[in-house]
């Protein structure tokens, strides 16, 4: 994972959104270590699966996702999350309490009734982006773990440009398309889906969705923005050594086939991708 040199607090929101043309800075080791002892907590509390992470030197998508979160929303931030379910930051509520305190308005759009679950967003769109209008009201738009399930992307990126005021940001973190597991979800009817993600992530049958992947690459995603006027400021590869996270043994062996391919030079085959794009 690579990004330009950043520090910013947690708490104090020191970062942010920027004029348009602005450069985005990146997590830096001091971002992800911070967001790292937020989510997992002292030292003496580390459970083995952070601590076994830690010890291979790897950070998962979600940590950076998070870490960028951490410098995007700062106070008088104006947020849309388009498809957040139940949940702003799944695996980091700590977080999520503190960006959704810090943000000026938090909206939470999602047709699902798993929204009204929700208890970060302070308001809450039941509805898609396709054909919602959201004014040019926002200086932050993000889709996690949203793009994979979306039919019509034009339609997904010309309501995200809506939503956006000038120099505002779109985010999109989601799976590579052409990743092995994504690639094995194709093939599988969603019965079989609900049991292999229980058993894997202990997920509920309830979020678990059709998939499409029809934004799943950079250069499909650089053309979708870039149809609407906004123009691609970061990209990253995430490498995810998650499928097995629940089994302590295989966790280990998808951290050492990491290392293996780092060592030879060759990318880990599992992967997310997080995009970031503004409007100018």
């Amino acid at each position: 994972m690579s990004g330009e040199q950043r520090t910013a607090g947690v708490a104090n929101g020191s970062a942010g959104i920027g004029a348009p043309g602005t450069l985005l800075r990146l997590p830096d080791a001091a971002t992800l270590a911070q967001i790292f002892r937020l989510k997992y907590g002292p030292e003496d509390q580390l459970g083995w699966g952070p601590r076994l992470r830690r010890s291979y030197g790897y950070d998962n998508p979600d940590d950076w996702y998070e870490s960028l979160l951490s410098l995007l929303v700062v106070r008088g931030t104006r947020w849309l999350d388009i498809g957040c379910g139940r949940e702003l930051c799944p695996s980091n509520r700590p977080l999520a309490q503190i960006l959704a305190a810090r943000a000026a308005r938090l909206t939470g759009l999602d047709p699902d009734p798993t929204l009204q679950e929700n208890p970060y967003v302070h308001e809450k769109v039941a509805g898609g982006i396709d054909d919602w209008d959201g004014k040019q009201g926002f200086d932050l738009v993000t889709l996690r773990m949203v793009a994979e399930h979306i039919a019509d992307p034009q339609a997904c990126v010309r309501g995200v440009e809506r939503a956006l005021a000038s120099g505002g940001m779109g985010v999109i973190y989601t799976v590579f398309a052409y990743a092995p597991m994504p690639l094995l979800t194709r093939l599988a009817p969603m019965s079989l889906r609900h049991v292999i993600k229980h058993w894997l992530w202990r997920t509920d049958k309830k979020d678990t969705f059709p998939t499409c992947f029809k934004m799943n690459t950079r250069d499909r995603l650089r053309r979708l923005f870039l149809g609407v006027g906004m123009q691609e400021v970061a990209f990253e590869r995430l490498d995810d050594c998650r499928t097995f996270a629940r089994f302590r043994s295989l966790s280990e062996l998808e951290l050492k086939l990491r290392a293996a391919c780092r060592f030879f030079g060759m990318p880990y085959p599992e992967h997310c991708i997080v995009g970031v794009y503004q409007k100018p």
